[in-house]
């Protein structure tokens, strides 16, 4: 399954060649492969982190941003920034994040000054039960010139400020097409515990 991000946040038309987010069964292993060609805009300039390494407070910086979830807002996000830092959480319900950096896979294959390709492995723990729907993002720019760019968007004009957790505007997908295990009907042992030890209750 291959995407692209056209619009920003708010439904408007981005100016720049589109980020490409494809998703593919990975060949050494039942997990799922996250392929990211981007433009690159160095802004803002290489997060102070090392390479491969989770980054905290990584949605501030230059990164793309992938969501999947289920149809009981449990979802996990997944974000890749060109400079090789990443960032995932699991979240049990609307901006409720019971775990986060987790450790990832990630290899930037190439970046240069027109853009930049990445290329990540999501263990199958990582995906809550019974994945329905997704949304996708992008971020660059500082300061009064920072862009959010989103794969759905909300409306122009809906909301004064972007968020990327409005679950409501998060479309279907056959997920299930590209990796039959996704459709998985029980949580993970990850997922049970990140709620355990949130003291969430599961339905």
């Amino acid at each position: 399954m291959q995407v692209s991000i056209t619009k920003t946040w708010n439904d408007l038309d981005i100016h720049h060649k589109p980020v490409s987010i494809r998703l593919e069964p990975n060949t050494n292993d039942p997990n799922l492969q996250l392929i990211v060609e981007a433009p690159f805009f160095n802004d803002p300039a290489n997060p102070a982190a090392a390479a491969g390494q989770p980054l905290f407070g990584l949605w501030d910086y230059e990164v793309v941003e992938l969501f999947l979830a289920n149809d009981e807002n449990q979802y996990v996000e997944i974000e890749l920034c060109p400079w090789g830092q990443h960032l995932v959480l699991l979240l049990n319900g609307t901006h409720n994040a019971i775990r986060h950096s987790l450790p990832l896979q990630f290899t930037v294959e190439n970046r240069n000054t027109d853009g930049w390709r990445g290329r990540a492995i999501i263990p199958l723990d990582y995906l809550p039960p019974r994945v329905t729907r997704m949304n996708a993002y992008a971020i660059h720019g500082s300061d009064s010139c920072r862009i959010y760019e989103a794969l759905y968007p909300t409306p122009t004009g809906m909301f004064p400020n972007p968020d990327f957790h409005r679950l409501e505007f998060f479309k279907s997908h056959d997920i299930v097409s590209i990796l039959p295990h996704i459709e998985m009907a029980s949580f993970s042992h990850l997922w049970l515990q990140s709620i355990n030890e949130n003291n969430q209750q599961i339905d």
